[in-house]
């Protein structure tokens, strides 16, 4: 055990080491004070110019930026979950004082209002300025600072669309009140609850109370997933939670996986349709508009095959040839779904053309030339 957790602990701090971090200070007008944000790129943005990124944002980032940013540049680096922009506020200091709240009415009062307005109106659009930003945001946090973060739910629209809850110290009433915003939400959310079997007694027995409740919200806007981590502690359950909330809350961007591939291509009407969707759900969630993997091409075109659906693989040549026109993907999709159906002429000339391009997965030039000939042998051409 002690092995296995050495081996994370040292492959979170060497993809650490290899991505972009940023230490910013703001100064804050409301808070009247400096605040230090830790900011840590995707690998390759300056690079990438033309492209934007979701946010995480993580309270208590004196301590829980590091296993956030870890397992955020793990995951995309596998493209797990897409390359994120983690933003880390410095609390050390300040943490009672961000997350006041006031004793009759259980909202933020005092400095815990001018927190409030701190991130929602300073730090959110000093990223937007200063960084290439989607508007797809998550927050994250860890018992008062993940009871604080509620508050931003209670906004319409609300500021956050991901919510990673871990052992909330909740609020008197934050349980009335989180349950009824979830349940009339009107735009997409993501909201991730963790407790343990040790963790603090106090803040564990309303957690599960919390869970229970949230089940029962009917609201197809609402993405829930609850842990109960066994044999985790307060502290413990963070490292085991954070991978599991952003496995759950990326899981449409991942890609096609052999069970997705039997469970829902497969089964479904249009393979073809159903890659363009979950695409098309991607970008509308997260705001990204990322070209469609090779692989995803080759598990919906195997899908086509198996239901001899060859409209439906000509429409995926004519999207895979504007993606990739330097490759023969596209042709040779389209050069099958000719073969296919019944127009061996243009299907050997397709076959040819392919010939000329790039080489893609297991799309060779004797491929190509293989197909073109046996069409020549088949109908003396």
């Amino acid at each position: 055990m002690k092995t296995n957790l050495l081996t994370l602990i040292l492959c979170i701090y060497s993809v650490l080491a290899s991505s972009q971090i940023d230490y910013k200070e703001i100064q804050s007008e409301i808070l009247g004070t400096a605040r230090q944000l830790k900011i840590q790129l995707p690998r390759n943005y300056d690079e990438n110019i033309e492209k934007s990124y979701p946010v995480i944002v993580v309270m208590d980032g004196d301590y829980l930026f590091e296993p956030v940013a870890g397992n955020v540049d793990y995951y995309s680096y596998w493209e797990e979950m897409p390359q994120v922009i983690v933003v880390g506020i410095n609390q050390v200091d300040s943490r009672d004082d961000d997350t006041f709240y006031d004793d009759v009415s259980n909202l933020p009062s005092d400095t815990g209002a001018s927190f409030f307005e701190f991130l929602g109106l300073e730090v959110m659009p000093y990223l937007d300025e200063n960084y290439r930003t989607s508007t797809f945001r998550i927050a994250v946090g860890h018992d008062m600072t993940a009871n604080f973060m509620n508050y931003y739910l209670m906004k319409d629209p609300a500021l956050f669309q991901g919510y990673i809850s871990l052992s909330p110290d909740l609020a008197p009433q934050m349980e009335e009140r989180l349950v009824a915003r979830l349940g009339q939400a009107q735009q997409k959310i993501f909201y991730y609850l963790a407790t343990a079997s040790d963790d603090i007694s106090v803040l564990r027995d309303p957690i599960i109370q919390l869970d229970a409740q949230i089940k029962q919200v009917q609201n197809e806007n609402v993405q829930y997933t609850f842990d109960n981590f066994d044999g985790a502690t307060h502290y413990s359950l963070v490292g085991r939670a954070i991978p599991k909330a952003l496995e759950n809350m990326f899981s449409i961007y991942r890609p096609i996986s052999k069970k997705e591939y039997k469970e829902k291509i497969l089964p479904s009407e249009s393979p073809f349709n159903y890659l363009i969707d979950k695409y098309a759900t991607v970008k509308t969630l997260f705001g990204l508009d990322d070209p469609i993997r090779v692989n995803d091409f080759i598990a919906t075109s195997t899908a086509l095959e198996k239901k001899g659906d060859w409209e439906g693989l000509e429409e995926l040549g004519k999207v895979a040839r504007k993606q990739y026109p330097e490759t023969m993907l596209g042709n040779y999709y389209l050069a099958l779904s000719l073969e296919k159906s019944g127009e061996p002429k243009k299907a050997m000339r397709a076959y040819q053309n392919a010939f000329l391009l790039e080489e893609v997965s297991f799309l060779t030039k004797d491929l190509m030339l293989d197909r073109a000939d046996q069409i020549k042998q088949d109908f003396g051409y």
